[in-house]
């Protein structure tokens, strides 16, 4: 859901501006803002994007282990079919575990993940709010110190990517834009970033066009 920016929040973040809509303030510094609140319950777009990203580091880091394992001893049927079964022994422990890790995180969160969005006609700055930002980094040094002691890389790896609570995303550099209007949410992808943009309903359209139109390398 949407909110409109509260009293608390423009204190926080030291928002002055216009109302332009129910939910975005055009600020004096010329920059667009606006909150939003996303349910981690009954959207999955978070948990997702952290799979993917552990997905795809698993799928590189065995398709370098077949690689070795081709130039040592050349192409063994046996051989490939005993590391796809591990590989996929991993994925699903590795699903299981950025599950548990991700439930946690949301009760933790309250259900809740709040973001301010600073928009430009050079990029756009996704920021967790500050109550939430300490609350992520406490979750993410506890997670990576549990990571480290067990000897875990997938675990530090959670951990880390907890502590992340900022995504800038440079619209010069933007390489597709993809709007899924049911989810309130425009993916904003570079080369190697991958933001995700919330809007209410009455300015999904806006901000989707917005960004559309400062992204000259986008598709």
């Amino acid at each position: 859901m949407s909110k409109t920016p509260d009293k608390k929040d423009s204190s926080q973040m030291k928002i002055q501006g216009k109302i332009i809509s129910e939910s975005i303030l055009l600020c004096s510094d010329g920059k667009y803002r606006w909150t939003y609140e996303v349910s981690l319950y009954k959207n999955p777009a978070i948990f997702l994007l952290v799979w993917k990203i552990f997905f795809f580091v698993t799928l590189g880091i065995f398709t370098f282990i077949i690689a070795l394992d081709v130039i040592d001893w050349g192409w063994n049927m046996e051989n490939m079919l005993g590391i796809l079964k591990i590989f996929v022994y991993f994925t699903i422990g590795m699903t299981v575990l950025t599950g548990v890790s991700y439930l946690l995180y949301a009760l933790i969160m309250g259900g809740k993940y709040r973001v301010l969005f600073e928009m430009d006609e050079k990029g756009i700055n996704h920021v967790q709010l500050p109550e939430q930002a300490k609350k992520a980094r406490a979750i993410s040094a506890l997670t990576v110190l549990g990571g480290l002691l067990s000897r875990r890389v997938t675990t530090v790896g959670v951990g880390l990517n907890a502590a992340r609570t900022e995504m800038y995303s440079d619209f010069s550099r933007v390489r597709a834009v993809k709007a899924f209007p049911s989810a309130h949410l425009i993916k904003v992808n570079g080369r190697f970033l991958h933001n995700q943009v919330y809007s209410g309903p009455e300015d999904f359209n806006f901000v989707l066009n917005y960004i559309r139109a400062h992204c000259p390398n986008a598709k």
